[in-house]
């Protein structure tokens, strides 16, 4: 096995053992078990080359040298933060992958017209503060400023979170990529589905990332004893989210290539005797058609008027994010098909249901994706797991990438 595969998986389980948690692997944005996690990247990009460092948000960027010390760039990476409870791979492997890719060219010692940078990105699940992105975003110069005083569970503001990470929340709109020096944004990230485990690939190349609505809740009714208040006469809350939620899951059913869920619902200061008095709940809505999820988030807002004006309670409806479907280069997505098809019988192409750091930086690069088998297409779950053969092969497929990408420097520049 090469060296820097054997490499790779003992840097997973690594990162795998860095947590808040004792027992689960959780690390949100702007805490010390990512900043840990970022210590040890750290030390593994500048063994293999790289001069590094941290952006006024928090993402760390290593930068490998081009022939030219001039050279634009070619970007690579992924995101370091993890759900609560969450598997070794996602985000991690995509870091992981780029950083052994550059390993390889400085065993080398080879240089290429371009340089390369790997990213690691401080936040793209959004846990900490529910809005995701934060540090791809950053990046693409689309933070969104006022997210500074979001609170988190604890009521940290994000500014003050930053600030104890080492990082200068005032300085973050510094941190925008100048588009002229780069090239484009390729990420391998596992895929978070069945696709390819279905079709026995190691490996697949996206097309494209659907888009995402996520939407904020809250039917509010009145409180009343369970024992005393007639069911006629009752405005219950609760009622009205579940009717909600079950007409979620008949529009997502009837509504071909969309899904939609409701994710968290949560009655404060619910008693076992109590008619609830409100509910909060979650939406996401995703579809890879920009006018049919925006038609479909219509439809249901329609819906959970009418349920509020039938059931006598009132409805707030917040939309909290509305990132748009967004396409990958083609130029960048055949050249990384072409690396693909050395490797294993047949390039699958495959669209992602799930969001990627690719998303944020399609504002302002061309941008490509590589997808890794995941067993059982399990993900957000302590059982994700990647093979160490498929591992193997999507580095092989990023150190095949980047050699075309030298030889067909002229075209993509």
């Amino acid at each position: 096995m090469d060296l820097r595969n054997s490499n790779l998986l003992e840097r997973i389980e690594h990162l795998g053992r860095i947590s808040e948690d004792s027992g689960a692997l959780t690390r949100r944005f702007a805490t010390p078990a990512l900043a840990r996690a970022f210590a040890s990247v750290e030390g593994w990009m500048q063994g293999a080359g790289m001069e590094t460092r941290y952006d006024a948000i928090g993402n760390l960027i290593g930068r490998y040298e081009g022939a030219k010390a001039d050279a634009r760039s070619i970007l690579m990476g992924s995101h370091l933060d993890t759900v609560p409870n969450a598997g070794k791979y996602d985000g991690a492997l995509g870091v992981l992958l780029a950083l052994a890719a550059v390993e390889g060219l400085h065993e080398q010692k080879k240089r290429f017209p371009f340089a390369v940078e790997v990213v690691a990105f401080c936040d793209e699940e959004g846990v900490r503060y529910q809005s995701t992105y934060l540090g791809s975003r950053a990046l693409a110069g689309t933070f969104t400023v006022g997210d500074l005083n979001l609170l988190d569970s604890e009521g940290i503001r994000m500014a003050d979170a930053i600030l104890s990470a080492g990082g200068v929340p005032d300085m973050i709109t510094s941190s925008a990529l100048d588009p002229s020096q780069y090239l484009g944004y390729v990420e391998a990230h596992i895929e978070q589905g069945p696709v390819l485990e279905n079709h026995n690939l190691a490996v697949g190349v996206v097309t494209g990332i659907v888009g995402q609505s996520r939407i904020r809740i809250t039917f509010t009714g009145h409180a009343s004893h369970a024992g005393t208040t007639p069911m006629n006469l009752r405005k219950d809350a609760l009622c009205a989210a579940a009717e909600f939620v079950l007409e979620v899951e008949r529009v997502g059913k009837s509504t071909p290539h969309l899904v939609a869920t409701v994710g968290e619902l949560r009655i404060p200061d619910g008693a076992s005797n109590v008619v609830p008095a409100q509910v909060l709940l979650t939406l996401d809505l995703r579809h890879g058609d920009n006018a049919i999820r925006r038609e479909m988030v219509a439809r249901l807002f329609h819906n959970a008027e009418a349920i509020s004006q039938q059931r006598g309670v009132s409805l707030d409806w917040e939309s909290i994010q509305e990132p748009s479907a967004v396409k990958c280069s083609p130029a960048w997505t055949r050249l990384l098909s072409q690396a693909v098809r050395s490797h294993q019988r047949e390039t699958l192409f495959l669209e992602s249901g799930a969001g990627h750091d690719a998303v944020a930086l399609s504002s302002i690069l061309p941008v490509a994706m590589l997808f890794v088998r995941c067993q059982q297409g399990l993900s957000h779950h302590t059982d994700e797991y990647a093979a160490p053969q498929d591992i193997a092969i999507a580095l092989k497929v990023l150190d095949d990438f980047l050699q075309l990408a030298a030889i067909q420097f002229e075209t993509l520049s």
